[in-house]
C-alpha cells in the first residue's frame, strides 16, 4: 500500500508541476485519419491543435514541416508537395504523438450536392457487379455527416477514410466513385473522395459568405448574411438557408488540399431559371476564394429529365443556367438527358454521370487529348430561308441520332413566337430545322421540356444539351 501511495503521490507530482506535457495532446480535424488520400504536387496543409506555443512536426515520406501553436492552440504546418504513392505513415508529433497509417498521395475530389451526388453504389444500376469489382484499394472515401451550423466549424462528425472494397464500396458516392475509377484507370494515381453532401439540399446554405459577395445579383443576401443562417421554429439551425451548409461542411475541410470539386444539385432550386447560374458563380467563386485557388476545378452535373409536374419548362430553364455556367472559367458540364428516368428523380445509372465528368476532367485538368470529353453544345443559328441552321460546339465525330431514327424534340417559331414541332436534319456538323407553315422562322428551341429525351448525339456517344436560340426574348 506504501509502494502504491507512493506512486499516486509521485504522479500527482507530475501533474501538478507540468500541466501542459500531462493534459495537452495534440489534436487534428476529422478529416485527417488512417487510410486518408493526401493532394500530390502541391504544398499540403496539416493543421490541429495543442497547448499554446507548442512546436509541432508533421512528417511523411521524408517530408517534414514545423508550426508553433498560436495563443488558442492551433498550428498550420505546410508540408511540400509530395509525389503520388504510398501507403505512407503520416506522423504527428507535438505534446504528444499520433500516427496515420496508410496514407496514400494522390488526387482528391470535393463530392457535393444533393441527393444524386449522395446516391450510392449499392442503389446504382448492376449493385451486385459493381460491389463485387470494388477491390479498388488506391480509392479512398471519406462522408461527412449532415451538418448545419450557425458559425464556420473547424470539425465536422464523420468516421473517417474508407479504403475501397467489395465490403466498403456499396456506402460511396456513386457518382464520384465512378469517377474516380474512370481516373484510377487512365492516371494510375489514387483517388480520394469527400462526400460532402446532403439529399434535398438547396444551393445557398453551400455557398460561402465570399461567394455572396461577390456577385451583385445576390446583394439581398450579401448585405445581410449577419441574418444567416435562419432558425425552425424549433430554434434549429435550417439545414436550408445560406451559409447552413458552408458553415458545417465545407469551413471544416479548408484548408485541405483537393484537386477539384464535383457537384451535382438543381433539382432543389428548380424554377429559378438564370438566377440560379448566380447561384453557381456564388458557389464556384466562393469555394475557390477560400480555398485560395482561382483556377480550382468545378465539374458539375447537368440535371437528368423528370416529371416534376407544373410548368414543363422550367426545368429546362435550370438546364439553360446550368449550361451558361460553363463561361465560369475551368468547369465542365456532364449532360444527362440520355440517361434518365422521368418517373425517377434519382436515374440509376450513375456510371456514365461518373465517366463523364471524369471525360472532362481527363481533358481539362490531367491535360489529355484525342477524344471528346462533352456532347453538342448550342453555339449559334443562322436563319436562311424558311430553315434555320444551328451549329454546335463539341460535335466531335460527327453529328448523329443515337437511335438511329429521325432527330427529335426540335420546335420552330416564326414571327407570331407560337413554337411547333419541327423536322431536323443534320448537315455536316449543323442541323437544319424546318416546318411546314413556318415560312419566316426566328428561332429554335431543342428538348425544351421537363421530359424531353432527344436523340441527338456526337458519334462518340454524349449526347446533345438542352437549348433555346429566343432566350432574350423569352
Amino acid at each position: 500500500m506504501r509502494k502504491i501511495r507512493n506512486c499516486l503521490g509521485l504522479w500527482l507530482a507530475c501533474l501538478l508541476l507540468a500541466p501542459s506535457a500531462v493534459l495537452a495532446d495534440v489534436k487534428l480535424p476529422t478529416i485527417f485519419s488512417d487510410h486518408m488520400v493526401l493532394q500530390r504536387e502541391q504544398t499540403v496543409p496539416v493543421w490541429g491543435w495543442d497547448a499554446p506555443g507548442t512546436e509541432v512536426t508533421v512528417s511523411i515520406a521524408g517530408a517534414e514541416a514545423k508550426a508553433k501553436c498560436d495563443d488558442k492552440g492551433k498550428f498550420m504546418a505546410k508540408l511540400p508537395a509530395l509525389k503520388p504513392g504510398g501507403p505512407h505513415e503520416m506522423k504527428v508529433v507535438g505534446t504528444s504523438s499520433v500516427t496515420f497509417k496508410d496514407v496514400l498521395v494522390g488526387d482528391v475530389w470535393l463530392c457535393s450536392g444533393q441527393s444524386n451526388m449522395e446516391w450510392e453504389v449499392k442503389n446504382s444500376n448492376n449493385p451486385k457487379e459493381e460491389m463485387a469489382a470494388g477491390d479498388q484499394p488506391r480509392i479512398r472515401h471519406i462522408k461527412l455527416a449532415h451538418t448545419p451550423t450557425a458559425k464556420p466549424e473547424t470539425v465536422v462528425p464523420s468516421k473517417g477514410w474508407v479504403e475501397c472494397t467489395p465490403k466498403t464500396v456499396g456506402d460511396f458516392t456513386a457518382v464520384g466513385y465512378f469517377f474516380a475509377r474512370t481516373l484510377q484507370k487512365e492516371l494510375d494515381v489514387p483517388i480520394g473522395l469527400i462526400g460532402s453532401n446532403w439529399g434535398g439540399t438547396r444551393i445557398e446554405p453551400w455557398i460561402p459568405p465570399e461567394g455572396f459577395q461577390q456577385v451583385p445579383a445576390l446583394k439581398n443576401i450579401a448585405d445581410n448574411l449577419d441574418k444567416y443562417p435562419e432558425k425552425n421554429k424549433d430554434d434549429k439551425i435550417n439545414h436550408q438557408s445560406a451559409l447552413a451548409l458552408y458553415n458545417g461542411m465545407i469551413a471544416p475541410l479548408v484548408p485541405y488540399a483537393i484537386c477539384g470539386a464535383l457537384w451535382y444539385q438543381g433539382e432543389s432550386n428548380n424554377g429559378e431559371g438564370m438566377l440560379y447560374y448566380e447561384k453557381m458563380k456564388a458557389l464556384v467563386g466562393g469555394w475557390r476564394k477560400v480555398w485560395g485557388d482561382e483556377k480550382l476545378p468545378f465539374y458539375f452535373v447537368q440535371l437528368a429529365p423528370y416529371k416534376y409536374g407544373g410548368d414543363p419548362t422550367r426545368l429546362a430553364g435550370i438546364w439553360e443556367a446550368q449550361q451558361a455556367s460553363l463561361a465560369i472559367p475551368n468547369t465542365g458540364m456532364a449532360v444527362t438527358v440520355d440517361i434518365s428516368n422521368v418517373k425517377d428523380i434519382h436515374p440509376r445509372n450513375k456510371q456514365d454521370v461518373g465517366k463523364r465528368l471524369a471525360l472532362w476532367a481527363l481533358a481539362k485538368t490531367y491535360g489529355k487529348s484525342g477524344f471528346a470529353y462533352s456532347g453538342p453544345l448550342y453555339q449559334s443559328m443562322k436563319i436562311d430561308g424558311n430553315k434555320i441552321r444551328v451549329s454546335f460546339d463539341h460535335v466531335g465525330g460527327g453529328l448523329v441520332a443515337r437511335d438511329g431514327k429521325p432527330l427529335t424534340h426540335f420546335q420552330i417559331a416564326g414571327e407570331d413566337g407560337k413554337f411547333v414541332d419541327a423536322k431536323a436534319e443534320i448537315d455536316g456538323g449543323t442541323v437544319v430545322v424546318s416546318a411546314e407553315g413556318v415560312a419566316k422562322p426566328v428561332a429554335v428551341r431543342f428538348a425544351w421540356h421537363q421530359e424531353a429525351e432527344p436523340n441527338l448525339s456526337n458519334k462518340d456517344g454524349l449526347p446533345a444539351g438542352p437549348f433555346r436560340t429566343d432566350k432574350d426574348k423569352k
